[in-house]
């Protein structure tokens, strides 16, 4: 079977220091008059809010502020912010902040467009057409959530993640700006990075487009590993392992964090035309067990689920490892491979990632309950390179433990 690949991102990307500066003109030429700034507290205080203010209000727009966005957004948020938006009645939605706050915007913009409530638009493609005119502008480097055809909710009566996706979550712009993230922690660093790099590991590892099992009667924003996925996670690979180390100790290091936003973006669009994987399966029930941040959740998971998809993905594998500055000279293929799993255990192990799911409070009879709702969330498992069984899934989990 030959491939047959499409590729989607943002409508328009803009990338660079200041890049925020250019907000008013963006706001013109989408002829936005009245716009909801989604944000969290967080970003109210630090004073990121006001340089996003600046130039929208200078160029006559009318901003409404949300600011009660969370980490991991629930579904009780998502109803506060579309409250909000119904009642302002805006001509476009800007997320600001990190995914959360870009998630909240893009289902605000959803309903804002087609009514109803955030339940309704759960899973592959439910939206019927395009939202709200969206704007997407990053404060960390991590979830390419600027490019990115997803917007992820916790439900919390059901202590689960839930995922919307669908390319008309896809920004009109990403405004991409490295100084936005200069302010940002060391530990939401390091969380947002190791994110990224599990974005595009997993893009980069994918179950191949020819071969990828999509049933017939289904429609997917992912599609399974295809050249220009590969291109985009290996320059993402490459960046993270020479850059991210660097921003969460020096935060100040400018050109490190330009190395991550990009890094973060182009990992961003291969994922979320690829698919992202069993990584992210796992993570789902434990996240919204336990409440640990998506990224450390997925840095904690990745190299476990590494050496699960290690037989099926060798020569990648060995990949990985070069582009992660591993010297393989001399090495077999397999040994190579080997590099890439302990590399990224380093780099976890450096930034401060957690060891192990005891470390962020799972119990060791919760393990099974994750694996069964892993094992169920299809839309991505099917991506993985390899089909686990409930068993092997949970297999993983122990290893974590």
């Amino acid at each position: 079977m030959r491939e047959t690949w499409t590729f989607h991102s943002a409508g328009q990307l803009l990338f660079g220091r200041n890049a925020h500066r250019q907000l008013g003109e963006v706001a013109g030429r989408l002829g936005v008059k009245r716009l909801l700034l989604v944000t969290d507290p967080i970003l109210l205080k630090t004073g990121l809010v006001n340089c996003v203010l600046l130039p929208l209000c200078s160029s006559g727009v009318t901003v409404e502020v949300f600011s009660e966005g969370e980490p991991e957004p629930s579904l009780r948020a998502a109803d506060a912010c579309i409250a909000l938006a119904l009642s302002f009645k805006p001509d476009a939605v800007l997320g600001l902040g990190g995914g959360s706050n870009m998630d909240l915007a893009k289902i605000t913009a959803t309903v804002l467009a087609h009514g109803g409530q955030p339940q309704d638009y759960v899973g592959d493609d439910k939206i019927p057409g395009p939202v709200a005119p969206l704007i997407c502008v990053p404060t960390t480097a991590g979830t390419g959530s600027e490019v990115s055809a997803a917007s992820v909710l916790t439900d919390t009566d059901k202590q689960m993640k839930v995922g919307v996706l669908s390319n008309y979550l896809r920004p009109r712009v990403a405004v991409v700006d490295p100084l936005l993230t200069a302010s940002c922690p060391p530990k939401v660093t390091a969380d947002s990075g190791i994110d990224a790099l599990t974005h595009a590991i997993e893009a980069f590892t994918a179950v191949d487009n020819a071969e990828f099992p999509l049933p017939p009667d289904e429609r997917s924003v992912y599609q399974g590993r295809h050249p220009m996925g590969d291109i985009l996670a290996e320059k993402a690979i490459s960046l993270i392992g020479k850059h991210l180390r660097r921003t969460v100790s020096h935060g100040d290091d400018l050109d490190a964090r330009e190395g991550m936003a990009l890094a973060a973006t182009l990992a961003g669009m291969a994922f979320s035309n690829v698919g992202v994987a069993l990584v992210h399966a796992m993570e789902y029930p434990v996240g919204g067990a336990v409440h640990c941040s998506h990224g450390a959740g997925n840095g904690l998971l990745l190299p476990f689920v590494m050496r699960y998809n290690l037989p099926a993905r060798v020569k990648e594998f060995a990949h990985i490892a070069r582009l992660l500055g591993e010297d393989v000279n001399g090495l077999s293929q397999a040994q190579a491979a080997e590099r890439a799993i302990t590399a990224v255990e380093r780099l976890r192990n450096d930034i401060g990632i957690p060891q192990r799911l005891r470390d962020i409070g799972v119990q060791p009879g919760q393990l099974r309950g994750f694996a069964e709702r892993a094992h169920g969330i299809r839309r991505i498992l099917r991506v993985n390179p390899r089909a686990p069984t409930v068993e092997e899934i949970e297999g993983v989990f122990q290893s974590a433990y």
